[in-house]
C-alpha cells in the first residue's frame, strides 16, 4: 500500500472510506417501532434505499450514496443525537422533534411533513368520567381537585409538549407524571387520573376503557425530517450530500399530487392546438401545454400535448383533451417534480452557524 493508511469498506461494503475516517454526513433513523419500517419504505420510494445487514447491526447505508453513513436510533432519541451532533440529519416524529429540541434552536424542521407515520397525541379520560368531556370540563375538574387540596395527575411521555397546551387553556393546577412504560394502564392502576398519548386509530384507549376529549387533541404529528444547519455549515462534501438527500425527498413527495397527461391533438399549427387547450386555463397543466409537432410521413397536423395536472383533477384534464379532439391520451404518475430551488436545502445553506 505504499504506506497509505489501510481502506475499508463503509458498513460493509456502501463504499471505501479509510480506517477510522469519520463520515462525510451522517443520518440517523428509526431502529424499530411504528417508524422504522415506514421510514426504509420512503427512503426506497425516493431512491434512496437503505441496506442493514443484520436487525441486530444499528449502522447501515445508502449504495446510491455511499458517503453516507445511516445510524439506526430509538426515534425517541434522534432528535437529541442530532442536537448533539451525532448526526447532521435525520427522520423522526414530529411529537419528537417538539418535544425534544432544545430553545437554542440548533435542529431545525426541514420538511415537516413526510407523508407517513400520522398520529395525535390526545388527552384522554376513563369512560366513567360522565361529566368530563371536553378540555372546558377538565379545567373545572382541575379546580375542583385543587380546592380539595388534591392535584390532577396526568401521565404522559410528553411533558413539555403537554405543559404549554394546557398552560394555553387555563389550566394551572395539574401535576404531569413522567412515564416510560404503557400508559393506558395508569389510571386504572391508580398512579394518574388521565393519560396525554400518541393515537393513530383510539382502538388501544377503547380496549382500556378510556375516551378522547372532544378538544382534547394536544398536536397533530407526522414523520419529519430534522438537520443540524450548525453542523454543516463548515463543511461543503457535507453540504453537498445532504442536498442530495432532502432534493430528492421533495421531490418526491410533491410529484405525488401530480400525473403527466399526453395526447396527440390535430391541428393546423402549434399555436392553434395551445389555444384550444389554454381555452380551459385550470385544466390547461400546470404551467401550460407543451405542444410539439408530430412528424408523419401520411398526415401531417397532428400535435402533441403534454400536461402536468393535479391528481385530483385527472379526469377533468382527460375529459378536456377529449373536447379538444385528442387520442391516444396516456397518463403516468411523476416520480420526482422538482421546484426551481430546495427549500429544505435552503433552511440548511441559509442558517448562520
Amino acid at each position: 500500500m505504499d504506506g497509505e493508511r489501510p481502506m475499508r469498506w463503509n458498513n460493509g461494503g456502501g463504499g471505501p472510506i479509510r480506517a477510522g475516517a469519520k463520515a462525510a454526513l451522517r443520518l440517523v433513523l428509526p431502529s424499530d417501532g411504528e417508524l422504522h419500517k415506514s421510514t426504509l419504505d420512503f427512503m426506497e420510494a425516493c431512491g434512496l434505499s437503505v441496506l442493514r445487514p443484520s436487525t441486530r447491526r444499528y449502522t447501515a447505508w445508502i449504495p446510491a450514496l455511499p458517503e453516507v453513513e445511516v445510524l439506526l436510533q430509538r426515534a425517541a432519541d434522534i432528535t437529541q443525537k442530532v442536537e448533539e451532533g451525532s448526526a447532521e440529519l435525520g427522520i423522526t416524529g414530529m411529537d419528537r422533534y417538539l418535544e425534544g429540541c432544545g430553545d437554542e434552536g440548533r435542529v431545525v424542521a426541514l420538511i415537516d411533513d413526510l407523508h407517513f407515520g400520522r398520529c395525535e397525541l390526545v388527552l384522554a379520560v376513563p369512560d366513567s368520567w360522565l361529566d368530563v368531556a371536553s378540555v372546558a370540563d377538565l379545567a373545572d375538574l382541575a379546580l375542583e381537585f385543587r380546592q380539595e387540596g388534591k392535584q390532577l395527575r396526568i401521565a404522559t411521555k410528553y411533558p413539555r409538549l403537554l405543559r404549554r397546551h394546557m398552560f394555553e387553556r387555563g389550566i394551572n393546577y395539574f401535576t404531569l407524571v413522567p412515564t416510560s412504560g404503557t400508559l393506558e394502564a395508569a389510571p386504572a392502576a391508580g398512579y394518574a387520573d388521565l393519560i396525554a398519548d400518541l393515537t393513530s386509530t383510539g382502538t388501544t384507549l377503547r380496549e382500556n376503557r378510556l375516551r378522547t376529549l372532544e378538544d382534547g387533541t394536544v398536536l397533530v404529528s407526522q414523520a419529519c425530517l430534522i438537520g443540524n444547519p450548525g453542523l454543516l455549515a463548515g463543511s461543503p462534501t457535507g453540504l453537498g450530500l445532504a442536498r442530495s438527500l432532502v432534493e430528492p425527498m421533495e421531490a418526491y413527495l410533491r410529484a405525488k399530487s401530480y400525473y403527466r397527461l399526453t395526447a396527440n391533438v390535430r391541428g393546423p399549427s402549434a399555436a392553434e392546438v395551445s389555444s384550444t387547450v389554454l381555452a380551459r386555463p385550470d385544466l390547461a397543466g400546470l404551467r401550460g401545454p407543451t405542444v410539439a409537432r408530430v412528424y408523419n410521413v401520411e398526415e401531417q397536423d397532428w400535435h402533441s400535448v403534454s400536461l402536468l395536472v393535479k391528481k385530483e383533477m385527472l379526469q377533468d384534464a382527460v375529459d378536456h383533451l377529449r373536447d379538444c379532439g385528442a387520442v391516444d391520451i396516456a397518463a403516468s404518475q411523476v416520480s420526482y417534480l422538482f421546484e426551481g430551488h430546495s427549500e429544505a436545502y435552503r433552511l440548511l445553506f441559509d442558517r448562520e452557524p
